[in-house]
């Protein structure tokens, strides 16, 4: 398997040294490989990932493109060594189930889980609500803001390979008392929430309900997408929103929370769910 991280020889320039103060240094990068996700043998999808805990980033992809809808869904899902050579395991490939439907891998399929895909507004928040299994909306959690205002600081806290690196997103699974669950790290913050999607479903806990999901970077909409297919009513960002993630956020029913530093924070959906 490939490693989280490797180190380069970099060179230092401090310029509040002494002139020209420049020095020779090994520093430490955030690993980014790709990983391509097949389905019956077949390619499905290939992500730009950090290495680590692949099989949950699979199986929370399939989750939250609406493919798979419980563990057992999935009879086998294994690294393969793939064609590199030396071998990097950067394929995933997952048998599903006979009971399974066949996956469809033309562009009737919903692959718009990143923003830079040109989402189309409406439709897609409309195929989303017809794929989501989770009704979200009469989610009967409430949390404290000052609860909320302490999970950036645990979330950071956790993120292990970040103190290393400094270029990892991070996504955290919160209980309403702000107890953290689990924690993955990935070069993409879909990734990161795929990683923690997939933990959930192999752990047979979803739907995620009473639940918070935090998440290092911004809220965009295939964020909010993947909260909802796993059935969490919150989901709490660092940075902002977009307009299609409130829109889709408010459509289902769920809590969305932005700007979320220090003793402040916006809430753009949800609100009556966060308690002052």
């Amino acid at each position: 398997m490939g490693r989280s991280t490797t180190r380069r020889p970099v060179v230092r320039i401090d310029l509040n040294g002494p002139a020209g103060s420049s020095s020779r240094r090994p520093d430490e990068l955030a690993a980014e490989e790709p990983l391509e996700i097949r389905v019956r043998k077949q390619p499905l999808a290939v992500t730009m990932r950090t290495p680590g805990h692949d099989i949950d980033l699979a199986m929370g992809f399939l989750l939250s493109e609406g493919l798979i809808a419980e563990a057992g869904d999935v009879s086998t899902a294994q690294l393969c060594a793939g064609t590199d050579t030396p071998n990097t395991y950067n394929v995933v490939d997952i048998v599903l189930g006979d009971h399974v439907p066949p996956v469809v891998t033309d562009l009737s399929r919903n692959f718009y889980t990143t923003s830079s895909c040109g989402v189309c507004g409406k439709a897609s928040i409309d195929a989303v609500r017809t794929r989501s299994r989770f009704d979200v909306a009469g989610d009967p959690l409430r949390v404290p803001a000052t609860t909320l205002a302490e999970l950036p600081g645990r979330l950071r806290a956790a993120q292990r390979t970040f103190d290393r690196t400094g270029g990892l997103h991070a996504a955290g699974l919160f209980t309403a008392a702000g107890e953290l669950l689990v924690l993955r790290e990935d070069v993409g913050r879909h990734n990161a929430v795929d990683k923690v999607l997939g933990w959930a479903l192999r752990e047979g806990r979803l739907p995620l309900a009473g639940q918070v999901l935090m998440v290092s970077g911004r809220a965009s909409f295939e964020l909010v997408q993947k909260a909802w297919m796993a059935g969490l009513p919150m989901l709490a960002a660092v940075s902002a929103p977009s307009t299609l993630a409130a829109d889709l956020a408010e459509e289902a029913g769920l809590t969305l929370v932005g700007f979320l530093r220090g003793a402040t924070m916006n809430v753009y959906t949800g609100v009556d769910r966060v308690t002052v």
